[in-house]
């Protein structure tokens, strides 16, 4: 039977951004709660967790880049809200945005959690970031912390 590789990391040290669409707060607030519990429920010290805001969903690549390169982040949680409406808009945005955030995941070699909702209306948005149903802001931040774990694993396996 082959080995599974599970990973650990030592929270204490770990450096987590979010970056957080303002568009949508009353969404987004909500996962950004979520978001931060869930990152200090592993055991991250809140001021190990710096938090952004930008205009949109759309600038959300570019913030997570910037906590990335600027600060050193060992992962980014991207939280956005992009809600379907009667144009194109919606596909656009939402192909950027995911385009975006994946080009990070292998540019920087470090995780960057796609919390970003896209929805047909705002009643499932509210359903996805309510604290009582599955808030995907909590569930990408834990993402993303299976995702350091593997990191670092797979580096120490390395040496």
């Amino acid at each position: 039977m082959k080995e599974e590789v599970t990973g650990s990391a030592d929270w204490k040290s770990i450096r987590v951004g979010i970056a957080a669409a303002r568009w949508n707060s009353m969404i987004t607030d909500e996962m950004v709660e979520g978001a931060e519990a869930a990152l200090r429920s592993k055991g991250i010290p809140e001021e190990n967790i710096i938090l952004v805001r930008c205009p949109g969903s759309y600038e959300l690549p570019l913030a997570c880049k910037q906590l990335l390169e600027h600060l050193e982040m060992d992962g980014v949680v991207a939280i956005g809200a992009v809600i379907r409406g009667d144009t194109p808009h919606f596909e656009y945005v939402c192909d950027a945005v995911n385009r975006g955030i994946m080009d990070l995941n292998l540019e920087y070699n470090r995780p960057v959690a796609f919390g970003v909702l896209t929805t047909d209306n705002v009643e499932q948005a509210m359903q996805r970031s309510s604290k009582d149903e599955g808030n995907k802001g909590a569930e990408a931040a834990l993402a993303l912390c299976e995702m350091i774990e593997l990191s670092r694993t797979l580096r120490k396996m390395k040496k």
